[in-house]
């Protein structure tokens, strides 16, 4: 409770005691009693009343949130230049009353929903875009009186500077700024570009009204019923799109895999075939060279064919029978490489026959 509601109650209890005096007076007149002091007392709660009633009507508390602009009679112009800050002060009673602004911040709803906004029902905002499509805009706006300039707020605007000036331009700019974009750049693209240039439009529009912007909110954005059933179409023909891209990808990457298998196998088999064909020329070249040295034994030792022939002949042959009185020949090769036959084993000698004895006569 203020000191103002304390100073009226307080002078309205006294006059009601001036009241009751008055009427006690009256009755003891009537009776014919003596008054004594009684007139004095009356005639002192009256200026008690009077001066408590002053000073509730000249009296005025002033909130720390709030400003107070002086509405005189007295003077030129009809009102203080000065609000009144927070606090105590006095006015001219009858001659003067005070009107209460609120400078705190407050916010302004324009919504869908029926109880957002400050105003009962569909408050948003439709704007056609520039292709031609239809969206559906919430939004809020944080604003705050420059406490200072509340003199010619009212003035200008009185108590309807919010439902007169706030609601009315708010509408237009949006109207206006979101107009220049298309659907898809609302909605994505250029969503922050279209809140940060309403700030600006919104900030530049009531600072001229000496009201500050705090903040302007871009609550949502909607579509009209068939646009949004094209969306939706489309955003399920790009799901179903990037499904068989992927479809697409996992294919090539199966069809990458195979390729890479075959190609290691088809290199597995060439890397093989070059082995052995290093392998061949290897022992080709190891065998050439060992033609060659076999060449050169040849060529100094003649015989050393028929050697190695006969030892290649029968390794396991020890002993040869041969029959009598004959040679077993055998083909041999020669150095040159024809054939010429000699002898294995060289023939027998017949034994030469023991003479007679001649007997003694």
């Amino acid at each position: 409770m203020g000191i103002q509601s304390i100073l009226a109650i307080v002078s309205s209890v006294a006059w009601i005691g001036v009241i009751v005096a008055v009427g006690f007076l009256v009755v003891s007149v009537a009776r014919g009693q003596k008054l004594g002091n009684s007139i004095s007392l009356i005639v002192g709660g009256i200026v008690l009343a009077a001066v408590l009633s002053t000073a509730a009507a000249g009296t005025v508390f002033i909130e720390t949130q709030q400003r107070g602009v002086v509405i005189s009679a007295v003077g030129s112009g009809g009102i203080r230049p000065e609000p009144l800050e927070s606090g105590l002060h006095w006015i001219i009673p009858v001659a003067e009353q005070v009107q209460v602004y609120d400078v705190s911040q407050r916010t302004y709803t324009m919504s869908a929903a029926a109880d957002e906004g400050q105003i009962g029902g569909d408050d948003s905002i439709e704007v056609r875009t520039a292709d031609g499509q239809q969206v559906i805009i919430d939004a809020s706006i944080i604003y705050a009186p420059d406490p200072d300039q509340i003199v010619q707020i009212h003035q200008r605007w009185q108590a309807r500077y919010e439902t007169e000036f706030i609601r009315p331009q708010a509408r237009g700019i949006i109207r206006s700024v979101a107009s220049q974009y298309g659907v898809e750049e609302i909605v994505s693209t250029q969503r922050a570009e279209l809140e940060a240039t309403l700030r600006e439009r919104f900030e530049t529009v009531l600072a001229s009204q000496n009201i500050v912007l705090v903040d302007f909110v871009l609550r949502n954005i909607a579509f009209s019923e068939g646009y949004a059933e094209a969306v939706e179409q489309k955003q399920i023909a790009e799901q179903q799109a990037q499904q068989a891209q992927f479809v697409v990808e996992q294919r090539k990457q199966e069809a990458e895999q195979a390729r890479q298998v075959a190609q290691g196998a088809a290199d597995a088999v060439v890397i093989a075939a070059e082995a052995d064909g290093q392998a061949r020329v290897i022992q080709a070249q190891a065998e050439a060279e060992a033609m060659r040295a076999i060449s050169a034994a040849l060529a100094e030792n003649p015989q050393l064919l028929t050697y190695q022939y006969i030892q290649k002949l029968a390794p396991g042959v020890q002993t040869i029978y041969l029959p009598s009185n004959q040679t077993f020949l055998l083909p041999l090769p020669g150095a040159d490489g024809a054939t010429t036959t000699e002898p294995l084993i060289a023939p027998t000698p017949e034994p030469t026959p023991e003479p007679t004895p001649t007997p003694a006569p």
